[in-house]
């Protein structure tokens, strides 16, 4: 079949909504507009919100289902352009077969058809009356196949198609034929019409739309366009409900005209004052010019009775403070003395505490040594303990040997010659094994050596973890102290250790593992001229339980050491993209802060550094963190 043309089927002026309907119509199937078709219907009124934007949605029903080529039940129906052979006719409902199944017998059916006949009882060919066995029965592929190359008509030829094409065909002409009908995309309107004729309806004859406001300038849908401006347009002319001179009123300005209307009623401006009248705006300013007197009468007894009550609440609020006055200055010598006691009561804690801290000095000094004592005893435990595994080996070699030599003096008994040779030859024995006894003790001793040495390196890690856990704060809060600020300041010039990390800080026992890095001498574009501080995730043995990305408060501070105690900071709150927030891969994330954090010329020439040192503290917001 030749391709038609776009332009003679549907004829519309606007290639590129043709394009997007065709590209739905080739789908076969009822779909939502793709945003490429909805871009070029905005395109055929501007003033027009996509479809997405809009109350409900768009759906094009341009192409009928696949499923509804095949018939459900019985044969194919369609009008052939040649009279069927008898051969093609099901013998069962004598239409055209689809699914030809051959029986036995040689008569063909429908698929539908011989499941129906398959279900009588007993089952039995309606052209010559024979059994149906259904194993017996298969499908003729050949029938088929010269069914669906025989010639049929258009399934809308009734409205005015006059294609034909081959059975095989006809669902992909059907996909494609202007004179399918189809129901209007807008959801709103029920309207079928031509496939051809999509481009006009949309255009000009749908209800639903889109039109611009006579007034408002405004898009609506030209069924709601009368609604729209007798109840919602603000540039609509309404009459005003006063009926006053004015014909017409804009709708958006009715309200301020309402205050202004000379036929509005009104209430009297003094009437705060006690003023009753009430009429029209027209009549307010005669009323107010003729009783201008009166009106300041009222004024002035008003003012006149506020001053009163203005006094007599002076007075009474005066009388009670007073009475507070005095009954807090009765209180005071008490208060002085409790104060009195209160201070002699601190100071005779304070002592105490001396005391107690004196004495706990005292009590870790005795456990010191104490402690060396017991390592000194479990040296010389050890030594005991090796001691005694020589002397029971001892005992076991002097027990065999007094054995050999109770046995050589009964042989001796026997015969003098040979005993003397035997125990001689057993005292020789004993020389020679003697080595052996020392032997293993020597390798002993180089053992626990190395396990010593093992020991030690671990107690020193184990010292170096218990500093770690006795700085480290668990309530979101870094106090770092730096000494030494200018030695560390001038190698960071010079390039050995350009930055420094703090100690680790958690936001809770189970919660975020964080740190602080400090470059003295500035990083980045703050090198040289200002100290540059970070702020650094690092992993924990909890984060599988948190929150991800990292997503609190962060503020950076550095510390006034002056009476005055101008800290300088500066907070932020992460970037939930930024790598430096998301789930540490490694031993910690990159860090993140600010690389102009403070002048070097502020911080070295103000109070922030004494005796040679820094302090700078970090804080996390972990008010709104959930437990983990």
């Amino acid at each position: 079949m030749a391709p038609m043309n776009q332009s003679a089927v549907l004829d519309i002026g606007r290639l590129d909504v043709v394009n997007g309907l065709l590209y739905v119509m080739s789908a076969g199937r009822n779909v939502d507009l793709p945003l490429e078709l909805q871009t070029q219907l905005q395109r055929l009124n501007p003033a027009r919100p996509p479809p997405a934007s809009r109350p409900g949605s768009m759906r094009l029903e341009l192409s009928p289902p696949p499923s509804s080529f095949m018939p459900l039940h019985r044969g194919f129906k369609d009008r052939f352009v040649q009279p069927l052979e008898p051969k093609y006719c099901c013998e069962s409902c004598k239409l055209a077969l689809c699914n030809p199944r051959q029986t036995e017998c040689g008569h063909r059916f429908c698929e539908s058809c011989i499941r129906d006949l398959l279900c009588l009882q007993p089952p039995m060919c309606p052209a010559d009356g024979e059994p149906l066995y259904e194993d017996k029965i298969f499908t003729d592929v050949c029938c088929r196949r010269e069914i669906m190359g025989l010639k049929v008509f258009c399934r809308n030829e009734k409205n005015g198609c006059q294609e034909q094409m081959t059975l095989q065909l006809l669902l992909e002409h059907l996909q494609d034929c202007p004179y399918y009908e189809i129901t209007c995309p807008r959801a709103e309107c029920k309207d079928t019409f031509l496939r051809k004729d999509v481009s006009d309806h949309l255009e000009t004859k749908c209800k639903y739309r889109d039109t611009i406001c006579t007034y408002c300038k405004r898009t609506v849908l030209l069924a709601d366009q009368k609604k729209h401006e007798e109840s919602v347009c603000p540039a609509f002319p309404v009459t005003c409900p006063n009926k006053c001179s004015y014909s017409s009123v804009l709708r958006s300005q009715l309200t301020n005209h309402r205050h202004e209307c000379p036929n509005a009623q009104a209430n009297c401006m003094f009437s705060r004052y006690g003023c009753t009248f009430k009429g029209l705006n027209q009549d307010m300013k005669e009323h107010e010019s003729r009783f201008m007197s009166e009106h300041l009468k009222l004024m002035v007894a008003r003012n006149s009775s506020l001053e009163t009550k203005a006094t007599l609440v002076c007075l009474f609020q005066m009388e009670d403070v007073k009475t507070e006055l005095q009954e807090r200055y009765k209180v005071l010598p008490s208060l002085n003395t409790r104060i009195i006691e209160l201070e002699n009561r601190y100071e005779e804690v304070r002592e105490k505490s001396k005391e107690m801290e004196q004495k706990i000095s005292n009590v870790q000094k005795l456990l010191g040594s104490h402690s060396e004592k017991v390592m000194e005893m479990e040296m010389e435990l050890r030594l005991l303990r090796q001691a005694k595994d020589e002397v029971e080996t001892l005992k076991s070699t002097v027990e065999s040997i007094r054995s050999r030599v109770a046995v050589l003096e009964g042989s001796g008994r026997g015969g003098g010659g040979a005993g003397t040779h035997a125990l001689g030859k057993s005292l020789y024995h004993l020389t020679l094994h003697q080595p052996i006894i020392t032997c293993p003790l020597e390798t002993q001793l180089a053992r626990h050596d190395d396990m010593l040495s093992v020991h030690e390196i671990r107690l020193a890690d184990m010292d170096l973890r218990f500093q770690v856990l006795e700085t480290a704060s668990y309530s979101g809060t870094l106090v770092w102290k730096i000494r030494d600020y200018k030695r560390r300041k001038q190698e960071a010039v010079m390039g050995k250790t350009l930055s420094l990390y703090s100690q680790p800080f958690y936001t809770g026992y189970f919660g975020y593992r964080m740190c602080a890095r400090v470059y003295l001498n500035g990083d980045g574009m703050g090198k040289g001229t200002h100290l540059s501080l970070f702020f650094v995730v690092m992993r924990g043995e909890y984060d599988a339980l948190l929150p991800w990305p990292f997503k609190q408060k962060v503020t950076l501070m550095l510390m006034d050491q002056g009476p005055a105690r101008k800290h300088l900071g500066d907070a932020f709150k992460p970037d939930p993209n930024s790598s430096s927030f998301k789930r540490p891969a490694g031993d910690m994330n990159i860090a993140s802060g600010c690389p102009l954090f403070v002048a070097q010329t502020v911080l070295e020439n103000g109070t922030y550094i004494k005796d040679d040192t820094i302090f700078i503290k970090v804080v996390v917001d972990a008010s709104d963190l959930p437990d983990p």
